[in-house]
């Protein structure tokens, strides 16, 4: 009997870096400024007329899709200037076929202007706004090329975003340092304009010496690397998420949108979550540098993961290849049994492949670094998902969760409930009956 032919991806995503890892930023916990150094010959690293063609044209022919969405990101986009981007929307119509096609775009904010944020409002861009939290806390890490402060100037991005209009998220990196500073993060990304929040835990292993492809910053298996000093410490992650939930459950559901709940949310529906990194498997999300080499992953962006050239092989041929087949499979079958039959195997999967560098308690390596952390959180939140979760299946909103978690608390207080015809007590001026006090699933 001849082998089934391996299926197709019906879609995929690919994130185009079209300056590499040049960037205007010098933040100390980069991972990618370094990437430089895999291409030692290169001087011109904006993505030449040919390749972004080439990349637009294939992109949308390899989706069987009827949306197609552009992932720009860097190093720092905004170098190349807004006619790289203008010529882009002009090509993704040329090839649309019929397709919707939408674009999101991250940055650091720092040359964001009027003429930026309007190209972004009159094509519908989400841009994706990298921010660290207030003043002192994001400028620990996040400097200009000079060692300058960079926070004035992205908050003068986010407010030019907010007078075009302009729909905007913010993507936090959470290292050691903002770590112990959870709500005063929390609270400033509402204050300044976030309705979305992706909380990015920093992870980085250094190597003593770079090796032959001038990489310090280096894959899981290397043996003699150690964790950097700006790396999260595992259970302060934890903490760090746990703390925001807290607030978040208690007054912000269906109002602000935490990345990490929604996207695994999922699981306690009994699906698998949203984001690659907790999914059962991975590899439908590939990293595209500006010469056209794409590799299998953002964060394996190392010459063992180039896939190929897009211009000289194809994406779809290099998306569906048996290389990233295997790369996309590895995530569940290296991961070690330690991990297969922890309690919250069901959401975080081993999470993602980069930060399993540890060895399980019986020796057995493979173990996450953020283990700790993701244990002391996905069972923090565990009863209120499951309450959400049930809100959904019965077609109700998850939001209910707030007036649930206040009759509880006010019940681990020692406090009686009002009675039915009470005022509640969340202050909404209801009668509690009508509130809080009303029947849960």
């Amino acid at each position: 009997m001849m082998a089934a032919e391996p299926q197709t991806l019906p879609s995929f995503h690919i994130m185009a870096k079209p300056t590499g890892p040049i960037c205007n930023l010098d933040c100390k916990y980069c991972f990618y400024l370094e990437k430089e150094n895999l291409y030692p010959d290169r001087a011109d690293w904006a993505m030449s007329p040919e390749a972004l063609e080439s990349f637009i044209r294939q992109y949308i022919a390899s989706q069987r899709t009827p949306e197609v969405i552009f992932a720009w990101q860097g190093g720092e986009p905004t170098l190349l200037g807004l006619d790289f981007f203008r010529r882009a929307v002009a090509l993704q119509e040329q090839y649309a076929d019929g397709k919707r096609i939408s674009n999101s775009f991250q940055t650091n904010g720092v040359l964001l202007n009027d003429a930026w944020c309007e190209f972004f409002a009159e094509n519908r861009v989400l841009v994706g706004l990298s921010i660290d939290g207030p003043e002192k806390l994001h400028d620990r890490y996040r400097v200009d090329k000079g060692q300058h402060p960079t926070f004035k100037r992205v908050m003068r991005g986010i407010e030019c975003m907010k007078k075009h209009g302009v729909e905007f998220n913010t993507l936090t990196c959470v290292q050691r340092h903002n770590s112990h500073h959870p709500l005063e993060v929390y609270r400033f990304l509402k204050e300044a304009g976030s309705g979305f929040m992706q909380f990015i835990p920093i992870v980085e292993r250094r190597a003593p010496e770079p090796g032959s492809d001038g990489l310090s910053l280096v894959t899981p298996d290397h043996a003699a690397a150690q964790v950097t000093e700006w790396s999260v410490e595992p259970l302060q992650y934890g903490k760090f998420l746990a703390a925001i939930f807290d607030e978040w459950v208690r007054n912000d559901v269906g109002k602000y949108f935490v990345q990490i709940v929604d996207v695994t949310l999922p699981a306690w529906l009994g699906m698998d979550p949203a984001l690659c990194v907790f999914r059962t498997t991975c590899g439908d999300a590939m990293a595209l540098e500006s010469n056209g080499d794409l590799y299998a992953c953002d964060h394996f962006v190392y010459p063992e993961y180039r896939l190929g050239n897009i211009v000289e092989e194809g994406i779809e041929k290099l998306a569906n290849s048996e290389a990233q087949r295997r790369f996309g499979q590895d995530k569940q079958d290296t991961l070690p049994r330690y991990c297969r039959e922890c309690p919250v195997h069901f959401v975080c999967h081993g999470e993602c492949p980069k930060h399993r560098f540890l060895a399980t308690p019986d020796g057995e390596p493979g173990l996450n670094y953020l283990c700790e952390g993701y244990k002391h959180f996905f069972r923090h939140i565990d009863p209120y998902m499951r309450f959400m979760a049930n809100e959904l299946r019965m077609n109700r909103p998850a939001a209910n969760v707030m007036r649930w978690v206040r009759v509880r608390d006010l019940e681990a207080e020692g406090k009686t409930a009002p009675g039915p015809n009470e005022p509640c007590i969340c202050g909404s001026g209801r009668k509690y009956k009508k509130c809080c006090g009303r029947r849960g699933p």
